[in-house]
């Protein structure tokens, strides 16, 4: 099994940034790509961004492209998202998830292993 526990969330005015982090414990070696995917209340869970470990190819929602920036730690099995210039529509519940697929998905459907979540809270 895999475990993935995020951490960094938190509340910040809007402009501000925040560095979110997931670290991957357990049978890491299935994983092939990673996902941030985030929930507001009352809404249904969004794609945010995605990497895949091996070459480090990202693909990113266009509502956050130009601000937020997913990278990964190979040796440290972790991946972050860097969030600037945030919004209040940023406010969310961020989940960091595990793909054994090659490719990069943006349906979480397509995830195998989930963290925690970890709450954002931007404000206006």
């Amino acid at each position: 099994q895999v475990q993935l526990v995020e951490s960094g969330g938190g509340s910040v005015q809007a402009g501000g940034s925040l560095r979110l982090s997931c670290a991957a414990s357990g049978r890491t070696f299935s994983i092939r790509a990673m996902g941030w995917f985030r929930q507001a209340s009352g809404k249904e869970r969004e794609f945010v961004a995605a990497i895949v470990w091996s070459d480090g190819t990202t693909s990113y929602a266009d509502s956050v492209k130009g601000r937020f920036t997913i990278s990964r730690d190979n040796a440290k099995n972790a991946v972050y998202l860097q969030m600037n210039s945030l919004k209040p529509e940023d406010t969310a519940v961020y989940y960091c998830a595990g793909t054994r697929r090659y490719y990069i998905s943006r349906a979480g459907s397509e995830y195998d292993y989930w963290g925690q979540g970890t709450r954002v809270t931007v404000s206006s």
